[in-house]
């Protein structure tokens, strides 16, 4: 007779059987659990493509269109407002004077002149390196926020009059803020080509393009990996006033 512990049907191949068993069981009643809370919290519907769970995608396109709606809103207020200002109210030439210079300086006002228009773009999607130079990363082909600034800032300093960004005007509070490559200015949300139009005079303004070193490393870029760039200079053209809020928004310590 063999000895037990080599048969088939010994003690520890039987343990083994038995554990076998009982884990089998335990995953068994596991999915059965995930099963029944997924059925909980579905209810009946299907958690992958269920409308009330939007990308975050959407959510932004969403709150750009609907603060799209109040800035338009907003600016309806302003016109009637200011039509109500034109009535007299009692004030003097020289206090009407100051009201519009300051109106004029809060870039709350349209303005018209000669202009200068940069159009900024991400490279195409085969963008490859030209001869002498690196294979680009991700980065490099596309429009960053150091980029759009250093427009912004080189037309100011060419003594622009007013500065346009896409289709907004821009003001002392204003900042240009880029996720990925997507702009977010104003509470409103944009992709390439990005815009940016100044009132002023041309030449200076062109100058003060040429001169910016920032604008000079992008143009090595441009030159390497094919970044759209395209400077025009237009005649007389009217950039909307700013209409959206001026109150100032900070952050509060919690009490």
């Amino acid at each position: 007779m063999s000895n037990s512990a080599d048969s088939p049907e010994g003690p520890g191949r039987r343990t083994s059987a038995w554990a076998v068993r009982g884990l089998t069981a335990a995953v068994f009643a596991l999915a059965g659990l995930i099963f029944v809370t997924s059925a909980n919290t579905a209810k009946g519907t299907n958690l992958r493509s269920d409308s009330s769970l939007l990308k975050l995608s959407d959510l932004i396109r969403e709150r750009s269109e609907k603060n799209g709606e109040l800035n338009d809103a907003a600016a309806a207020v302003r016109t009637d407002i200011d039509a109500l200002a034109q009535r007299d109210d009692g004030s003097t030439e020289a206090e009407d004077a100051k009201l519009k210079a300051l109106e004029k300086a809060a870039g709350t006002t349209e303005i018209s002149g000669d202009s200068v228009s940069v159009t900024l773009n991400d490279a195409p999607p085969d963008a490859t390196a030209n001869p002498g130079y690196p294979e680009p990363q991700p980065n490099d082909l596309v429009i960053h926020q150091q980029d759009l600034q250093a427009v912004v800032n080189a037309l100011w300093q060419g003594g622009a009059r007013g500065v346009q960004v896409m289709d907004q005007r821009l003001i002392s509070t204003s900042a240009v803020r880029c996720v990925g490559n997507t702009l977010i200015l104003q509470g409103r949300v944009y992709s390439p080509p990005y815009k940016v139009t100044a009132v002023g005079d041309p030449g200076k303004l062109k100058r003060a393009l040429d001169d910016s070193s920032a604008i000079q490393n992008y143009l090595l870029y441009v030159k390497a990996y094919g970044l759209g760039w395209k400077v025009d200079e237009n005649d007389a053209v009217t950039l909307p006033g700013y209409s959206g809020t001026v109150d100032l928004h900070h952050a509060q310590p919690v009490e």
